[in-house]
């Protein structure tokens, strides 16, 4: 019997906690990294469904979140609304009937400087490093209630992102969790010891030609917009399908244990 969960995880937004955003029509400033948690008995179907999907429409390329919402590179096809009209539903479908559950620490940047940037200027670099944290404890949490193991797998990024992404792990499994002080009765910071015992070696990086990468990417950002509106239509989906962590948690473990939603009360 299979005893692992994979988390296939990918970023959004820039890293960059003074990063002036580009205007854009979706209203988001932030960071976020997530994707999802697959059973590694499901990886297999992982892989026949996307290359189901792929040649029914003929896609020899990656399905690539923010190129089909725009329809642009390859998928310029879907400037035309009756490509549109016919592609995003069968998406929709195929990404809904797939035995995945989207999980994602997302920090809205306005909040978080309004935060942080008087009382702990010289560490803001930390956003990238917090929204690691909460993404591979509340991933390792949950993955240990079903009594397995975690393997952890990012899209590359870049030699300094993708080293940082190990730096963190290595951390969390020598001193654990960044927010240990802040040991509260709703908030219980996994220790070092409980790293290492349920997160199987190292984050692995992988292309974007990975099928789990690219699913990773296209339930990140429902999940990112739904921090700036929780109407947006692909992320109610999602939730209305039971596709989200939040979907398998109880009204009280959602607050520490769902999707995170980090600075967006100070926005």
């Amino acid at each position: 019997m299979c005893d692992r969960y994979h988390l296939y995880f990918d970023d959004t937004g820039s890293r960059d906690p003074d990063h002036k955003p580009d205007a854009r029509d979706d209203a988001m400033n932030c960071f976020a990294l997530g994707g999802v948690l697959i059973k590694e008995e499901d990886i297999d179907t992982i892989y026949a469904e996307h290359k189901k999907f792929c040649k029914e429409w003929r896609v020899d390329y990656p399905l690539h979140s923010s190129s089909i919402r725009g329809g642009r590179g390859k998928f310029g096809w879907l400037k035309k609304p009756e490509n549109a009209g016919e592609f995003l539903p069968a998406l929709e479908q195929y990404l809904l009937s797939l035995p995945v559950i989207g999980i994602a620490c997302v920090v809205n940047r306005p909040g978080y400087l309004g935060r942080y940037k008087d009382t702990h200027r010289e560490r803001l670099w930390m956003m990238c490093k917090t929204a690691f944290e909460i993404l591979a404890e509340r991933s390792a949490k949950f993955v240990d209630e079903q009594d397995r193991k975690l393997e952890i797998f990012y899209e590359e990024s870049g030699k300094r992102e993708d080293r940082d992404i190990v730096k963190y792990m290595r951390e969390l499994k020598k001193t654990g969790s960044f927010f240990e002080n802040a040991k509260s009765d709703s908030y219980n910071p996994l220790p070092a010891a409980d790293y290492k015992r349920i997160i199987m070696g190292e984050p692995r990086r992988r292309k974007k030609n990975v099928p789990m990468i690219q699913i990773a990417d296209l339930y990140l950002y429902p999940m990112a917009k739904a921090g700036y509106d929780p109407e947006y239509r692909p992320y109610k989906r999602l939730k209305d399908h039971g596709k989200l962590i939040d979907c398998l948690l109880s009204e009280e473990d959602l607050p520490m244990r769902g999707i995170k939603y980090s600075c967006f009360d100070e926005w």
